[in-house]
């Protein structure tokens, strides 16, 4: 079987190609990527390839005669400029649908997400037959669930090709917290300080509950939607959802009852001060995403994590602790210039 994974270089992407990789049905996997990793492994062969700029000749080459497709590519920043974020998520994904089509794949995974479902319920679990709507005020949940639309077009107009969307809640590891603390917290967060002992208090909102998972039980999923029978939406998660108090007893501190505005307000006025990447919007997004439901994938797609959610936040905070990462672009542990490079690109403005 012969896989082509676009975003291998990236969270996702590093343990997707990981879980191919050891599975001896997959015979070469082709990943793309906008740079040049270190990062390589025996089945992998790196092209480096922009999709928000990609011509139709350059994906067809990369597609032609491809088993599967799993397309994982996504850029998170600059949350500033939306237009940016809209022609390579959005019109990068099309171009990928559409390159898919044209080469008669077989097979086609998409990674959806959590951010695609409108606002619901957090007292009980939604299966995936929920509306994926997203959240209107945030960049991330207009373009996910603009792309479920796109991928229902896609699946009535190429009956013959095999789609499967997983829909991941947020994804941790130890090397991926120096990217997410560049593309979430900003150069400003002393990260070293999140740390057992050195926290005393944890907010914790009653509408502030979400869904994440492991990167490698990700990268496990996309690897079963790959190489099994199956097609349609999955809901992947760990089970316990995360809150303050998960939080807390990971920091060893205390939780405090406290109103989400209250929170909103302060990450309004860091982000309005150019202080934080991650807008308040994406907050409004948060507290508003239902609780998901993962038994189609675990009969169905017959995936199970094998890390908990506490697991994969200690380790998400324990490599921002160490300032963790991996060599490759996207995963590195830190930027040209450090913080002071962060800060000279703009927080939140430029990728």
């Amino acid at each position: 079987m012969r896989v082509v994974v676009t975003g291998a270089t990236g969270n996702i992407g590093t343990s997707t190609v990981e879980a191919l990789g050891a599975d001896p049905d997959v015979s070469s996997i082709i990943g793309v990527a906008r740079r040049e990793p270190r990062w390589s492994h025996p089945k992998l062969r790196i092209e480096t390839l922009d999709l928000g700029k990609a011509d139709d000749a350059a994906l067809d080459a990369l597609f032609e005669d491809a088993d599967v497709v799993v397309h994982l590519a996504w850029l998170f920043q600059p949350t500033r400029d939306p237009v940016t974020t809209w022609r390579n998520n959005v019109l990068g994904s099309v171009r990928v649908f559409e390159a898919a089509g044209r080469c008669a794949v077989p097979a086609l995974v998409y990674s959806s997400s959590v951010g695609a479902y409108s606002p619901g319920p957090k007292d009980r679990l939604v299966s995936e037959q929920w509306p994926t709507h997203g959240w209107p005020g945030a960049a991330y949940t207009r373009e996910k669930a603009y792309l479920e639309r796109a991928l229902d077009a896609f699946e009535a107009e190429h009956t013959g090709t095999r789609v499967v969307r997983l829909r991941p809640g947020f994804v941790f590891r130890r090397e991926s917290a120096s990217q997410q603390r560049r593309l979430f917290l900003g150069p400003f967060v002393p990260a070293g300080l999140l740390r057992p002992g050195l926290v005393p208090v944890v907010p914790n909102p009653r509408d502030l509950r979400m869904q994440v998972l492991h990167s490698s039980d990700a990268g496990q999923a996309f690897r079963l939607a790959a190489v099994r029978d199956v097609r349609g939406a999955f809901n992947v998660a760990a089970d316990e959802p995360v809150d303050g108090r998960l939080l807390a007893g990971l920091l060893g501190a205390r939780t405090v009852r406290m109103p989400s505005r209250l929170l909103r307000s302060a990450l309004s006025a860091a982000w309005n001060l150019r202080l934080v990447p991650a807008s308040p919007g994406l907050f409004d997004a948060v507290v508003r995403l239902p609780l998901m439901d993962t038994t189609r994938a675990r009969t169905e797609l017959r995936w199970a994590p094998r890390y908990s959610a506490a697991e994969a936040i200690s380790e998400f905070l324990t490599g921002l602790a160490e300032r963790a990462g991996r060599d490759t672009p996207p995963l590195a542990p830190s930027v040209p210039g450090g913080r002071l490079g962060e800060l000279a690109t703009g927080v939140g403005r430029r990728p």
